[in-house]
Parts: C-alpha cells; sequence; structure tokens
C-alpha cells in the first residue's frame, strides 16, 4: 500500500479538540504499527542522506517520538528543543508570537555546536511558528539548517510561506487543507 494512503487510513482525524472548530490529527495510532514507522522514518530520511546531517533537532513533543529514530537513520546525533523553564541548561532561546499570546523555546547548552548540520523535525506543521523558532535558534548557535521534516503538513495555515525564508527543503508525507 502506498505510504500516504495507509497514513491516511491510521492518522485519526478529531474535531472539536483542544477546542471547538479545531480538527485534531492524531498520530499516536502510527506508533501500534512498527511497520509504518519504519517506512516513515526511511522516507522522511531518504531526503537529506546527502546533506551530512550531524544532528537532527525535535520539537517538545511529539517531534520526540521520530526525530531519534531518524536521526538514527542518518547517523546523527538527536537534540531537542523544548518550552521554556524545562531544561536546567539553556544555550539559546527564541520567543515568537502565537495567535493569542507568545511562546519561548529553548535549546540545551551542548546540544548543537557551530558547524553542526541540522535537521529540524516534528510531527505536524501548521502556522510555523514554533519550527521558524527552532530554525532561528539553529542559527543563533552558529549551526547550519539544513531541512525540515514533518509527518504532516496542514497547508491552509500557512506554515510552509513561514519557514520558506530559510532557504531549505521543507519535506513531509501527508497533507491535509487545515
Amino acid at each position: 500500500m502506498l505510504l500516504e494512503k495507509e497514513l491516511q487510513q491510521t492518522v485519526r482525524t478529531i474535531p472539536d479538540f483542544p477546542q471547538k472548530g479545531v480538527l485534531f490529527r492524531d498520530i499516536s495510532p502510527i506508533f501500534l504499527k512498527p511497520k509504518l514507522v519504519e517506512r516513515c522514518v526511511e522516507e522522511l530520511s531518504r531526503h537529506f542522506r546527502v546533506r551530512d546531517v550531524t544532528k537532527v533537532v525535535g520539537i517538545e513533543s511529539r517531534g520526540f517520538l521520530m526525530g531519534p529514530m531518524i536521526a538514527l537513520e542518518l547517523g546523527a546525533g538527536f537534540a531537542i528543543v523544548r518550552k521554556k523553564g524545562k531544561l536546567p541548561e539553556v544555550a539559546a532561546s527564541v520567543s515568537y508570537e502565537l495567535e493569542y499570546g507568545s511562546a519561548t523555546v529553548e535549546i540545551p547548552k551542548d546540544a548543537l555546536q557551530p558547524g553542526d548540520r541540522v535537521l529540524i523535525h516534528d510531527d505536524l506543521l501548521a502556522t510555523g511558528g514554533t519550527a521558524a523558532a527552532a530554525a532561528k535558534l539553529v542559527e543563533q548557535i552558529g549551526a547550519t539548517l539544513v531541512g525540515f521534516s514533518f509527518l504532516i503538513v496542514l497547508e491552509n495555515l500557512g506554515g510552509r510561506q513561514a519557514l520558506e525564508p530559510f532557504g531549505v527543503p521543507i519535506v513531509h508525507i501527508l497533507s491535509y487543507p487545515n
């Protein structure tokens, strides 16, 4: 079966969660199918094999699920980006605007070094604010961003446009209008 079709049949859509009007894309059923997880990791990694990735950065929290597997597939280290206040030693932080308010993400001390070649991974791209903030963290440290990978892109929420200025590939497997 085609990977995209199997993912469409596996990802659950939950209406009105976490608030009315939102269609939540639940990726947790994917992890009940080890072969599907393996195919997703292989597909997302395939695009970056020639880019000499030295670190994969996973965004809290669902980026922590496949991010380490992608790192293993690429022979790279894995680093985390977390919400403010969850790390004991912080190398860099970036604040960004949300629809209602703002947020800050941080990366641990020693997670990245100048010269690292970094792939940022998360489960889903919506508006792109968190992924763009993670990319700015990579740049602050002096590492080189080589791409973004996502299982799912919500096309009508502007995330792709928010990331295009970074000038690197944006790879995904499945897309929905929103």
